[in-house]
């Protein structure tokens, strides 16, 4: 069940490669239909491995493994504190495994290397301990009411979950996915992104190790279209959960609502503003917005791709972020010193370069990058625009990529309008040594997090998600957990 993937160049080392079949009750099988598809090293365009493509036959399958497992397995007899010492187990294991999965993740999504390792593997085990440590503390309380009764709550798990996740973050969007529906009790069946399926299912066979009853967690690579709506539409999931595009979304609601009115959770896009006021600390200032966007290639559902410099600071700004983008490291993920891998695969590659050519044919300007990086992987040259207008589109879509706009403002006020004057509400920030203005901006902003003086930091404590079109519920902290549980008022005379 193990391959050697070639490597991009004679520095990467041969990464091995797990499972590239379904995980359904315990069991790595076949597709039914006995399909396949290409997983592909976005570096090299090379393929990695032929990986099983699930369709509406298997999420049938794991379906009615998920729901024998939540109703009649030992699952469903476990004690909270024992489902808490498993996922204790898994995250033991993938911090035994940390340096296999991370060079797992950049081989199959293209991220540096040095960022799956300091980045996403620490929160990935982070997550699954919180949730641990919540799996027996989920409790109701007593409710004092009129006449002889005793009136309290209970927690109870919702039942089969459907949970698709996307590709850009592949360990860590499963580990917010996973952890908060495990330690609530509730049984899994994961949609994982076709980009990148192989870490997903190298935990999978993690779980099996740490010793999940079959059926618990049942993961399928798979194509929105067929395996993503099949699984949103099936009448025996009680939730599904989605994170992705804000076009997507719109039609998990839609299919959750024709087939049994299923509980429904959305992380979606973005187009976050991040506000950088004239009496900012300018390098921190700089330096964190850079971050804000470039970080993972810029395809980060909360990139601070709009970034508004109050005009007396404007011109000094825009050469610190310009001269750090000119000096960027873009090539190899596994090389030391890469600070900027490739996209993740051509389709993302040509959307965002068609994003950069209207960017230019609508006035914005250039001022550095804009083109693609040598002639092989998908790699794209960080890209800074001035002159950009609120109304072009790159100033109001979401491009998922390593573009910023960095925007004139000369008021405070003007700035909270503008950075509110989207569809979006999912992250925001602002950059000031003022107290009473961070808070003020803060409060203004319509977005489900804002920074104040930092951006993308991130605790699996912290809840995470939209306002407007950005999603519904919560991701992480005490409000994830809420989403997989229902609440049962039992009401007994005395």
């Amino acid at each position: 069940m193990t391959a050697v993937a070639s490597a991009p160049d004679a520095t990467t080392p041969a990464v091995k490669v797990g499972p590239t079949k379904l995980l359904i009750n315990n069991e790595w099988v076949n597709a039914a239909s006995g399909k396949t598809f290409s997983t592909v090293n976005p570096a090299t365009e090379e393929v990695i491995a032929q990986v099983a493509e699930a369709d509406a036959a298997d999420v049938d399958r794991a379906v009615k493994a998920a729901r024998a497992a939540f109703e009649e397995g030992p699952w469903s007899k476990m004690s909270a504190s024992e489902r808490g010492r498993l996922m204790y187990k898994l995250a033991d294991l993938i911090e035994k495994n940390k340096d296999e999965l991370a060079q797992l993740e950049s081989l199959d999504n293209g991220k540096p290397l040095r960022e799956s390792k300091n980045a996403d593997l620490p929160l990935v085990i982070a997550c699954y301990r919180y949730y641990a440590g919540w799996a027996d503390k989920i409790h109701g309380k007593v409710i004092p009411v009129n006449g002889p009764f005793m009136c309290y709550t209970k927690h109870e798990p919702v039942g089969v979950v459907g949970q698709i996740i996307p590709w850009n973050f592949p360990l860590l969007m499963q580990a917010w996915k996973l952890g908060p529906a495990l330690a609530a009790g509730c049984t899994v069946v994961m949609k994982v992104a076709e980009q990148t399926p192989l870490s997903a299912l190298r935990i999978g066979e993690l779980i099996v190790e740490a010793g999940f009853p079959p059926g618990v967690v049942n993961i399928l690579p798979g194509y929105g279209p067929t395996a993503g709506q099949a699984l949103a539409r099936h009448p025996d999931v009680d939730k599904v959960a989605f994170t992705g595009s804000t076009e997507v979304g719109h039609l998990i609601m839609k299919y959750a609502a024709e087939s049994n009115l299923k509980r429904v959770t959305l992380e979606l896009g973005g187009k976050s503003p991040n506000i950088v006021l004239a009496d900012a600390p300018l390098d921190a200032a700089a330096d964190g917005a850079f971050f804000g966007l470039f970080f993972n290639q810029g395809q980060c559902c909360c990139a601070g791709s709009r970034v508004f410099v109050e005009d007396k600071i404007y011109d000094d700004f825009l050469a610190k972020v310009t001269d750090k983008a000119k000096t960027r490291k873009v090539g190899d993920p596994f090389l030391k010193e890469t600070q900027q891998g490739p996209q993740v695969d051509d389709e993302q590659f040509k959307k965002i370069m068609g994003f950069i050519d209207t960017g230019k044919k609508q006035g914005a300007k250039l001022a550095c990058g804009g083109e693609r990086v040598g002639s092989r992987g998908y790699f794209v040259a960080p890209t800074i625009f001035t002159d950009v207008r609120d109304d072009m589109t790159i100033a109001q879509e979401e491009i998922f990529g390593p573009v910023m706009s960095v925007m004139r403002f000369s008021q405070i006020d003007e700035a909270i309008r503008r950075g509110n004057a989207t569809k979006y509400g999912l992250a925001a920030a602002v950059w000031t040594r003022d107290i009473e203005k961070a808070y003020s901006v803060a409060n203004k902003l319509r977005a489900g997090t804002v920074w104040v003086n930092c951006y993308d930091v991130f605790d699996a404590a912290a809840p995470f998600g939209g306002f407007k079109q950005s999603g519904i519920g919560r991701e992480l902290g005490e409000y994830g957990l809420a989403n997989y549980t229902e609440i049962k008022t039992v009401t007994v005379k005395i």
